[in-house]
């Protein structure tokens, strides 16, 4: 069920859209109780208090354009867990409850002196990206403490509106930030949070959520080498980095501190992933400070002989699992 009687542009409040579809008018992030919709506010000035801003990308895919939203959660980590991460949860696995997530962008006071309410303007219906439906990244919270957030990548259905002023700013210049190791090693939540459990496997796989095989290997096998990392002494990290003249932030995976080495973690040994984890490593590593950290591939198991040779000609060493060890073998 979509929304009846609006359209993008249209200027409304929070109060018109609870008295429409229930669910109240607080937070950024609100289901509906009578309707299957899923109502989302922006407001650039509150997420800037953050560290964080939410709009369009300026640089759009083969699938079009994507709307970024950072979650619900003003301290400590965001989450998608318990009451904190509820509303975060439901808007990851709005596919598999089927319910329609709607956006709004604050837009000026309401023409009301006695009310501090803003209007919103509606943007339009979107589905989380099916190819990455989120991100995690660095940011501060209320207190300036570092902590992570989830940033949602949303795609437009049907109609939208597409103004530039909702657009996230572009970057002046390329920059490189070292970031807690733990947004690099995002946990993976689990389908059945919301997920009812009559929903086929085949339903639940059709919904936006990163629980391919290879991604949840990929992302244990990241966070288990980090602890062994932390357990042998290594301060770890990961590094996000902005592009000049655009709007992508680029996340790696581990940064080993204590040894100056760059890893590309990949949940497969094929060769796109290895290929994948070369042209990762070679784009991320213009732009590291501290310069020219040694250059690490991070698989499940060792790759064929060829794609070793892939690896050791473009001067990276392979770290891969063996029966619950790791092993290393140098490019040189």
């Amino acid at each position: 069920m979509g929304i009846p009687s609006i359209t993008p542009g249209l200027l409304t409040t929070r109060a018109e859209m609870d008295r429409l579809f229930g669910g109240g008018s607080q937070a950024g992030i609100i289901p509906s109780t009578t309707t299957p919709n899923i109502l989302i506010y922006v407001d650039h000035d509150s997420g800037k208090q953050y560290g964080y801003e939410d709009g369009w990308l300026a640089e759009e895919d083969e699938l079009g354009p994507i709307f970024e939203y950072t979650g619900q959660g003003t301290s400590g980590d965001q989450t998608f867990l318990g009451r904190k991460g509820s509303r975060n949860a439901a808007v990851l696995y709005h596919a598999v409850t089927k319910k329609s997530l709607h956006v709004f962008m604050a837009e000026g006071k309401v023409a009301n002196p006695k009310s501090s309410a803003k209007q919103q303007r509606y943007i339009g219906e979107f589905a989380l990206d099916p190819k990455q439906p989120y991100t995690v990244r660095e940011a501060k919270d209320e207190n300036r403490n570092r902590r992570r957030i989830i940033v949602f990548r949303l795609r437009p259905k049907g109609e939208f509106e597409l103004l530039s002023k909702d657009a996230i700013t572009r970057a002046e210049k390329t920059a490189a930030q070292q970031v807690l190791a733990a947004v690099a090693t995002p946990k993976v939540p689990e389908p059945n949070l919301v997920s009812p459990k009559r929903k086929r496997t085949s339903e639940s796989r059709r919904a936006a959520q990163p629980s391919l095989t290879a991604e949840l290997r990929q992302s244990e096998l990241r966070e288990g080498y980090l602890m062994r990392l932390i357990e042998e002494g290594h301060e770890v990290a990961a590094y996000q980095i902005r592009i000049a003249g655009t709007t992508t932030l680029l996340t790696t995976d581990l940064y080993d501190a204590t040894e100056h080495e760059l890893y590309s973690v990949r949940g497969e040994s094929s060769r796109e992933e290895v290929r994948t984890a070369i042209g990762q490593l070679k784009d991320y590593v213009r732009h590291i400070d501290p310069a020219n950290p040694k250059l690490v591939t991070l698989l499940p198991e060792k790759p064929q002989d060829d794609l070793l040779n892939l690896l050791h000609t473009e001067g990276i060493d392979l770290v891969y699992q063996n029966e619950g060890e790791y092993t290393r073998i140098p490019s040189r």
